[in-house]
């Protein structure tokens, strides 16, 4: 059987040329080549790689000693704890355990509580190559920002297993006004390392997601350090002088990065 989309004299016809093009504008995957109804040996392979990474990415620990290595030229304390889900297979199981602290987590962010403006929680979620690769540099760009703008920042706190709602606990704890959350998100099979933020003011056990503001798809390749700093201190400025978070506060971030750059 013969490519669909292959010419007879093994040159890219017109319509190939045109894939190749658009293919350079983005990861996703466009314009596959077919054999008869099925894909073809390139694609399909390239696929079957795509999810096992996906997968690996799922699975793969958190080096929570490094992390804080690279967490530590920041200037902030750092604190590693883990939540009630013991293990990998636990935090897929148990989604709720994910969202409580550990036995003894508790104790350990007490010796840290204060009157805090902000709490930055960075949990591995789905994806700890996400929070390996992102989360330090996001943060070298966003805490100068801050702190020039005299944000009491509550000591950095590393999270194993942690799913976003237990940076409410964490908050509640070291008695900060608003917490961010830091976590890998779900990999995909063009991005298995994205990293997303959630901003929440006045977290507690009774805030929903409709409390929350989302920064996705964080990485080099989707929202850059720089403009994902900038848009997570624009909404940081909002969420405070509103005193609201979520749905009730409108991101206007896009409108004002030419004046706020």
């Amino acid at each position: 059987m013969t490519d669909d989309c292959s010419p007879p004299s093994g040159m890219p016809s017109q319509v190939d040329a045109l894939w190749i093009d658009l293919r350079r504008l983005t990861a996703a995957r466009i314009g596959l080549k077919r054999t008869g109804a099925s894909l073809a040996t390139s694609p399909l392979l390239d696929f079957r790689l795509a999810h096992a990474r996906a997968r690996d990415a799922v699975h793969e620990p958190l080096d929570d000693k490094r992390l804080a290595g690279d967490l530590a030229p920041l200037g902030l304390p750092v604190i590693d704890i883990a939540s009630a889900a013991n293990d990998r297979t636990s935090y897929l199981m148990r989604p709720d355990l994910g969202r409580q602290l550990a036995s003894g987590a508790e104790t350990a962010l007490q010796a840290y509580t204060a009157r805090y403006d902000i709490a930055f929680v960075i949990s591995d979620g789905l994806s700890a190559r996400a929070i390996q690769s992102h989360a330090a540099p996001v943060l070298a760009h966003l805490l100068p920002a801050l702190q020039k703008r005299n944000w009491a920042i509550a000591p950095l706190v590393i999270v194993r297993n942690g799913r976003v709602a237990i940076g409410d606990a964490i908050a509640n704890v070291l008695n900060a006004d608003c917490v961010a959350t830091l976590i890998g998100e779900r990999p995909g099979l063009s991005a298995p390392d994205s990293m997303g933020v959630y901003l929440t003011w006045q977290p507690s056990p009774r805030s929903t997601d409709a409390d929350r503001n989302c920064i996705s798809n964080i990485r080099p390749d989707g929202i850059g350090y720089a403009d994902a700093s900038r848009k997570m201190r624009h909404l940081l400025q909002t969420i405070r002088s509103q005193q609201l978070s979520g749905v009730k506060i409108k991101d206007g971030s896009d409108r004002l990065l030419d004046n706020e750059g």
